[in-house]
């Protein structure tokens, strides 16, 4: 029995994909099985993911859909019904975690409570310096003075929240102040996200309608949001923003109007009621 999964949310970028499973073979903490859920990979890309499946010293299982745009939240759905363990820790697939990151959200797991990070926003040209070499290394953990530098005359942002901060007495002075949830980096226990049916899968398209609609139904039915932020840190590789519309706004200020906490759209479907 595995203490943790790791949903990695997942399409087409196996380079990066590469690079966070490597930041997940030099995690601290090791009990945790990977859901890859994949929102229509192509076949190439399947490919190759099949072939590096069996070369990580963890369980991975890959999940797929079709291809039909963007239905992230569907594909999660699937792969918190798949999931083994407990408690569930959500990651995207291009976001390479510290190697406390597990530990640290599973050690401060509480029950009514989803736990949520931060990450730094790494520019280009860091990026596509990357290897996973370098990532084994650690790095991007370790006091980096190009990283510095790049985060004051470069493109790195949010190289403050890359400090991992041990100090009882710091971390609660980081995170007495409440954030909201964000969907690249939170965890929480699996009957607490099943409780309010989980993601709903009338958002597809992406923009901060998703997790705000999470955060909201979760809020709704009790449990609270906790920031981890200097604890559960991730760095997030480059790459150009995805159009945002306003669609999930719209559909947001419908939820939040029916102040409904379970979802009819999620995974259960209005057909089993």
């Amino acid at each position: 029995m595995y203490d943790a999964t790791l949903i990695i949310s997942f399409y087409n970028r196996i380079d990066y994909l590469e690079l966070v499973l490597v930041g997940l073979e030099i995690q601290t903490f090791k009990n945790f099985e990977v859901i890859i859920a994949d929102d229509g990979s192509n076949e190439n890309v399947i490919k190759r993911l099949k072939s590096l499946i069996n070369t990580y010293p963890f369980e991975i299982k890959h999940i797929w859909q079709e291809d039909s745009g963007f239905r992230k939240n569907k594909i999660l759905n699937r792969a918190i019904v798949e999931s083994s363990s407990d408690y569930l820790i959500f990651i995207d697939g291009d976001c390479v975690p510290h190697s406390e990151f597990v530990r640290e959200h599973y050690d401060n797991r509480e029950v009514k409570t989803c736990l949520t990070g931060r990450r730094v926003n790494l520019s280009s040209k860091i990026t596509h310096a990357l290897t996973p070499e370098k990532i084994k290394n650690k790095y991007l953990e370790s006091f980096n003075l190009k990283l510095l530098i790049d985060s004051i005359v470069g493109n790195t942002i949010d190289y403050e929240k890359g400090f991992y901060v041990k100090s009882e007495f710091l971390r609660k002075l980081l995170n007495h102040k409440k954030r909201g949830l964000l969907g690249c980096n939170f965890s929480i226990h699996k009957s607490d996200i099943l409780s309010v049916n989980g993601f709903d899968e009338r958002y597809e398209a992406p923009s901060i309608g998703e997790d705000t609609d999470l955060q909201f139904r979760l809020e709704l039915n009790g449990v609270k949001i906790k920031s981890l932020n200097n604890i559960a840190i991730q760095y997030h590789l480059y790459h150009k923003l995805q159009e945002r519309k306003v669609d999930n706004l719209k559909l947001f200020e419908i939820v939040k109007q029916s102040k409904v906490a379970f979802t009819l759209y999620g995974i259960k479907k209005q057909s089993n009621f």
